[in-house]
C-alpha cells in the first residue's frame, strides 16, 4: 500500500517544525522539510534564508524553491511513499503559493504550474495549517531573523492571508489548527485533524 503525504504549513514561528517532528514520530513516518531534505535542497535553503542574499528577486526565489522541491520529491518523498511509508513534511507546495504568490506578488496560477512540474503532479493528502497570532509568533523568536523572517510585517500579513485563502479554497485537503497553547495541546489538535482525514478506523486507535 502506498504511503500518504502529510504537510504542515504556516507562517514564521508558528510551531510547524516542532509539530511536524511530533506527528512523524506518532505516525512512524519519514520526517522531512522544505526547502531542504536533500543535500541540494539544504544548499538552496542556506541561500534563500541568508540575510546577505537580500537581493534575490521574487522569480529567482520561486525557481530556487521549485528546484529544491523537485530534488526533494525525487530523492526523498516519492521513494518513501512508494515503499509504503507515510511522509510528514515541514512545508510543501502551499508555502510557494503563500510566500512567493501572496507575499511576493507573483501569479499563484504560475506558481501552481511550476510546483506541479517540480513534483511531477504529487500533492499532499492532508495539509495542516497552523495558525498563530503574529504577535505571539514574534515572541517565540530567540535569534537573529533569517532573510524570510525579516521580510516585514506587511509581507507576513499577506502570507498569512494567502494561507487562509488556500485553506478555504480546498477544505477537503486543508485543515486549519490553532497554534496557540502548549506543545502538547497543539500536538493533540494536529493529531485529531490528521487522524480524522488520513487514517482508517484501525489505525486511528493507535497512539
Amino acid at each position: 500500500m502506498r504511503g500518504r503525504l502529510v504537510v504542515l504549513e504556516g507562517g514564521e514561528a508558528c510551531g510547524k517544525s516542532t509539530q511536524a517532528a511530533r506527528l512523524a514520530e506518532r505516525l512512524g513516518a519519514v520526517l522531512t522539510r522544505e526547502p531542504g531534505g536533500t543535500v541540494v535542497g539544504e544548499r538552496i535553503r542556506d541561500l534563500v534564508l541568508d540575510p546577505v542574499a537580500a537581493g534575490i528577486v521574487p522569480r529567482a526565489e520561486a525557481l530556487l524553491m521549485a528546484a529544491a522541491r523537485a530534488q526533494h520529491v525525487a530523492e526523498v518523498v516519492e521513494p518513501a511513499l512508494a515503499s509504503g511509508r507515510h511522509v510528514v513534511s515541514d512545508r510543501f507546495t502551499g508555502s510557494s503559493l503563500a510566500y512567493q504568490g501572496h507575499g511576493r506578488g507573483l501569479s499563484v496560477d504560475d506558481l501552481r504550474s511550476l510546483s506541479h512540474f517540480a513534483t511531477g503532479g504529487l500533492e499532499a493528502d492532508v495539509v495542516v495549517l497552523l495558525q498563530l497570532d503574529p504577535v505571539q509568533a514574534a515572541a517565540r523568536r530567540h535569534r537573529r531573523p533569517d532573510r524570510m523572517e525579516a521580510a516585514g510585517t506587511a509581507f507576513h500579513r499577506r502570507v498569512g492571508e494567502g494561507f487562509a485563502a488556500l485553506a478555504a479554497a480546498d477544505p477537503g485537503r486543508w485543515v486549519a489548527v490553532d497554534g496557540a497553547g502548549t506543545e502538547d495541546e497543539v500536538a493533540e489538535r494536529v493529531w485529531s485533524a490528521v487522524r480524522s482525514r488520513l487514517l482508517d478506523p484501525t489505525e486511528a486507535t493507535k497512539g
